[in-house]
Formats: C-alpha cells, structure tokens, sequence
C-alpha cells in the first residue's frame, strides 16, 4: 500500500514504482509516468527529480480559457436544467470569450480577472449581473482545478460588492384599486390571469404555464408545477420557448385559490388540456403578457410598472394584513423567509406612520 501523500507502490516482482503526472492528453485528462527501483528509498528519490523536471504547472501551454469553458459546459450539460444551461451559453459567450476565450489558462491571472470585472462594471452592467458573470469563471477554473488538476486560476477573484436593492416602484392602494376595478369589469382569460397573480404572487412563467388541469375549483386549490421561458436555443440559431419545471423545488407548491376569483374561474373554466390564459391548447408566452399588462397600465393612466411588480405588491399587501412571514414564503414558493423579506416586503411612508403611531401610544412617560 502506498504511503499517504505518495504514489509509490511495491509490486509484486519485488521492484518499486512510482507514478508521476506528465502533462496532459489531447482531451484534457493528465498522463502519468512511472520510475522503477530496487528500494523505496530509490523510488522517492528518482520521483522528486522527475516531478522537478515534469510539466506539472497544471494546464497545458496551449489550452486557451475558452477551451476549458467549453470543457465545463460540456461536463454541466446533462445536470442543469436546460433554460439554466441556456443562461450559462449566453453569459459566456456574450461577455466571457469575447475578453478571456483567447488567453492561455496558464498565463491568466488573478490581477487579469479582477480587472475583467473592472471593465464589466465600467461598461454599464449591474454589479448583480457581474458578480452571477464572475461565479460561472469560478465555477470553470473549480472544475478544471477538480477533474484535471489544472491550476485553480479564480482562487483570488473578488467578486464585486452588490448594494440592496432599493425599493421597487409599487402601485399605491389606489392606483392598486383601479387596476383590480377595471379587471374586473372586463373579464377575459387574460385579464383573469392578472387578477390571479396580484391575488397569489404567482410569475409570469407560471401564470403562462397554467392548464385548466392545475385548477381545483371544488376546494380552491391551485397547483403550480411548471414554468414557462423563451431561452436562447444552444442546438440552433434564434431562441425557443419551453414548459419546464419552477425555479426551484420549494416553487412546486399548492395555492387557496382567494374565494374573490372563484366566480370569474367558473365563467371561464375549460377542458383540463387547455391553457388558462387562452382557453385552448395554444399558449401565451410571458414577453406577450408583459406588453399586454403595460397596455392595460397605459390606457388606464397608471405608472409603467413591470408585471413582476404584482408579486412585490402581493407580498406587501399580505405583510401589513398580518400574514406570517413563512406561511407567506411558502406561498410565494421561496426557499427561505430571509428573501421574502429582503426582497419583497416594501415599506411605505404611510406604513411608517402606522409604527410610529402604534409606538407612540404604548409609549410610557412619567
């Protein structure tokens, strides 16, 4: 048996060996070679001399950066969901390969990362966006530290200091009580499917997802289990749009329809294959729902907030009647009650007010 820490075995003709990494094949993996002695003593020895003198830098002197993106994107492919896989393509093609594909793995540097970083922030992008950008360069130089020994190049990149959100502009309850006024004078399926997401937090993607089949109008249940996405199509040109499971496994979750909406879904219920939002087996993709919401908002006089502002407004709402946070999380489908509430519990001025006001009069003063 080989001491630890060392690759030096007895054979069984009585001669030692020792195995040593030599460089790399064409396909990435190591090549190993073995010295031979008499003794182990003479094996260690002959070891030391050949790992001086072998390649053991940790990457081939002419694999490019690209090259072992395109290694780890090859390894991921099979394990990621497929708009997960999608989001990875873009990202690296778009902003990786075009700065870093053409640099030698060995010659890059922690000082080239980080003012890869520099230069990202500088040319516009969020530091959000930059700091998902610098995760995938630390995922790749992880992988090729674990499965071919190559030099973890992404040990030292800092990633760039990503400031709270402020908060999202919301409709005020007034604003709020006009839109749901107008929905609901004018049902169609997909006024219908507004409703519903300001009533249960729902995404777009789920709202578009949604078949009559996810319904249970008898005990008010909604059942979310999909998600619909365009992504970009990595097989071909142009982009695609799939029906897929949620964001995580905490998203499948069952919803109490609100007893407000179950008139409506009556009037509109359909055949279990059919899409709610059109009520047949053609579907609404989410960037159609977006503009179809703002045009609502348009001829309504009310500000140009995005659809997924319904969910921010939801959570808010639920909040200041006394909702728990976690049954709220859990409605909302997160994976912890901390992002309900970093990110989807607003404060307004007016709830401010309330505190204070509540505060002020269990005050004591002498």
């Amino acid at each position: 048996m080989a001491r630890r820490g060392e690759n030096i075995y007895k054979r069984k003709d009585g001669r030692w060996e020792g195995r040593y990494k030599n460089g790399f094949k064409p396909d990435g993996r190591a090549r190993y070679s073995s010295v031979y002695g008499k003794s182990y003593s003479e094996v260690r020895y002959a070891l030391l001399q050949k790992k001086q003198s072998a390649n053991t830098s940790g990457i081939r002197c002419s694999c490019k950066f690209g090259e072992v993106v395109q290694m780890w994107l090859n390894s991921i492919i099979n394990t990621v969901k497929e708009s997960t896989y999608s989001n990875y393509t873009m990202k690296t093609a778009k902003h990786i390969l075009p700065h870093l594909g053409n640099v030698c793995y060995e010659k890059l540097t922690a000082d080239m990362l980080n003012a890869f970083v520099t230069d990202r922030l500088s040319a516009g992008l969020s530091a959000k966006y930059v700091s998902d950008i610098s995760v995938l360069i630390k995922s790749v130089c992880k992988f090729a530290h674990t499965r071919y020994g190559y030099d973890n190049k992404a040990e030292f990149m800092v990633l760039p200091k990503t400031e709270k959100r402020s908060n999202k502009r919301l409709l005020t309850d007034s604003e709020q009580s006009s839109l749901n006024t107008w929905l609901t004078k004018n049902i169609t399926p997909g006024n219908a499917g507004i409703a519903l997401s300001a009533a249960t937090g729902i995404r777009i993607g789920e709202l578009c997802a949604l078949k009559w089949s996810d319904f249970d109008l008898e005990k008010s249940i909604l059942t979310v289990s999909k998600t619909m996405q365009r992504i970009k199509n990595h097989e071909g040109s142009g982009t695609k749009i799939v029906i897929t499971s949620p964001k995580s496994h905490t998203s499948l979750r069952e919803i109490p329809i609100p007893e407000f909406l179950k008139e409506t879904l009556l009037k509109l219920k359909r055949g279990n294959d059919c899409f709610f939002l059109t009520g047949t087996r053609c579907f609404v993709e989410p960037r159609t729902m977006q503009y179809r919401f703002k045009s609502i908002l348009k001829k309504l006089g009310l500000p140009q907030v995005n659809f997924h502002s319904l969910r921010h407004m939801f959570a808010t709402r639920c909040v200041s009647l006394g909702v728990d946070v976690k049954t709220l999380s859990e409605i909302l489908g997160h994976s912890s009650v901390k992002i309900t509430l970093d990110r989807y519990v607003h404060s307004s001025f007016e709830r401010k007010k309330v505190c204070m006001k509540l505060f002020s009069d269990g005050f004591d003063t002498v």
